[in-house]
């Protein structure tokens, strides 16, 4: 029999029969405050539970079923989250993670689809290939992470903080990124022809200094008033897109082409190799 204690009463919360967690059947159980760190849950289902402020510092679980459960305020930092299920179509039910410190945690593949993470701490977490299409990062710290290959299409990434974070070969097709720091981020490719997509992407007023854009898919992709300095876009593909008042100074645009660029009022004097069509006019 295993006892699952609150993390500052001592009180006991569940009593789980067998010798383990690893694979219990956790469903639907109140384990608001729970004490679990370095807790071996690999594989259990924790689906609907209430694990709101619980402590799962260091926890293990390796393809756990979270769905619909209540994650928000709990400790998640260093736990190995890999394969972990978390997400839904339906984003009712959908976990819920806001506030959540989840600091160097292991996502890697990891289910988040439409799930809540709104002022999260994600600071240097892997989520490599993880399934993040539509999950809502609102205001949450993603600087430092490891996000190679993985799906942010649709994703809530408005005001978040991506500074540093390597997103090379990740999806961002319509996701809004308006206001986020993604000052020195990767955004190019792993590899000599591939590319990193953020086609239809909401990035105004964004924050990419000396980010790395090489060869990057940015289709009809909204740059308004971003800040561009020092940005390396060589060989992006920027057709459609809107750099109204967008800084690009120092920027580099080797290979891009401009024609159906919008670029009114953006300071392109002071950019780098960019090719600039005759009948463009209003640029500074």
């Amino acid at each position: 029999m295993i006892e699952i204690r609150h993390k500052t009463s001592g009180e006991v919360l569940e009593q789980i029969p067998g010798s383990t967690l690893a694979g219990a059947d956790l469903r639907d159980m109140c384990l608001n405050e729970a004490d679990l760190r370095g807790a071996d849950l690999s594989g259990a289902n924790l689906e609907l539970s209430d694990l709101v402020g619980a402590d799962l510092h260091g926890a293990r679980l390796v393809g756990a079923v979270l769905t619909g459960a209540q994650l928000n305020q709990a400790d998640l930092s260093g736990a190995d989250l890999s394969q972990a299920r978390f997400g839904s179509e339906l984003g009712a039910r959908a976990a819920q993670l806001s506030g959540t410190n989840l600091t160097g945690a292991n996502l890697t593949g990891a289910d988040l689809r439409n799930a809540e993470v709104r002022h999260a701490n994600l600071q240097g977490a892997e989520l490599s290939h993880a399934d993040l299409r539509g999950t809502d990062f609102h205001g949450s710290d993603l600087s430092g992470v490891v996000a190679r290959h993985a799906l942010f299409i649709r994703a809530n990434l408005r005001e978040t903080n991506l500074c540093g974070a390597d997103l090379r070969d990740s999806h961002l097709n319509d996701a809004n990124l308006a206001l986020a720091s993604l000052h020195a981020a990767d955004l190019s490719s792993t590899q000599h022809h591939g590319f990193t997509v953020i086609n239809l992407a909401n990035l105004e007023g964004a924050d990419l200094r000396g980010a790395n854009l090489r060869q990057v898919m940015a289709q009809d992709v909204n740059l308004r008033n971003a800040n561009l300095t020092d940005v390396d876009l060589t060989n992006a593909v920027l057709g459609g897109a809107i750099l109204r008042r967008a800084d690009v100074t120092n920027a580099n645009f080797a290979g891009v082409e401009l024609a159906s660029v919008t670029m009114e009022f953006a300071n392109f004097s002071k950019a780098r190799n960019a090719i600039i069509p005759a009948y463009k006019k209003n640029l500074r």
